[in-house]
């Protein structure tokens, strides 16, 4: 089984890693002292990736406040959800707003919109 967590998580990790990746990115750049160029190219991706970082942690911010809130059945906190299924924020319990999908396996294909033909 794969190891699911909440859509909101998933995304602030994102974030977070593009801050982390900014300063290696950064870091890098030390090692080309000798070529201002490169230096500088270095620092200025560097400084980009964590300007998207500050991008999407703006973006998952506004998604936030438009999520459903619900509590969680199996640990009674609080929790949000965003789209039809997702996981519990505390205890990864699966969760869903469609009451034809209750009981059924969690997969976040559920999510995707069905194409009509």
């Amino acid at each position: 089984m794969a190891k699911y967590s909440s859509k909101i998580n998933k995304i602030r990790t994102f974030a977070l890693s593009l801050v982390f990746v900014g300063f290696i990115i950064m870091y890098i750049g030390i090692f080309f002292k000798e070529s201002v160029l490169l230096s500088s190219l270095f620092m200025i991706l560097g400084l980009l990736s964590i300007g998207l970082s500050t991008v999407v942690y703006f973006w998952i911010g506004m998604l936030s406040t438009k999520a459903v809130r619900v509590i969680c059945p199996g640990c009674d906190k609080e929790t949000k959800v965003l789209g039809v299924v997702d996981m519990c924020m505390h205890c990864r319990e699966p969760l869903t707003l469609d009451k034809g999908l209750e009981g059924k396996e969690f997969d976040e294909s559920y999510n995707k919109k069905k194409m009509s033909k």
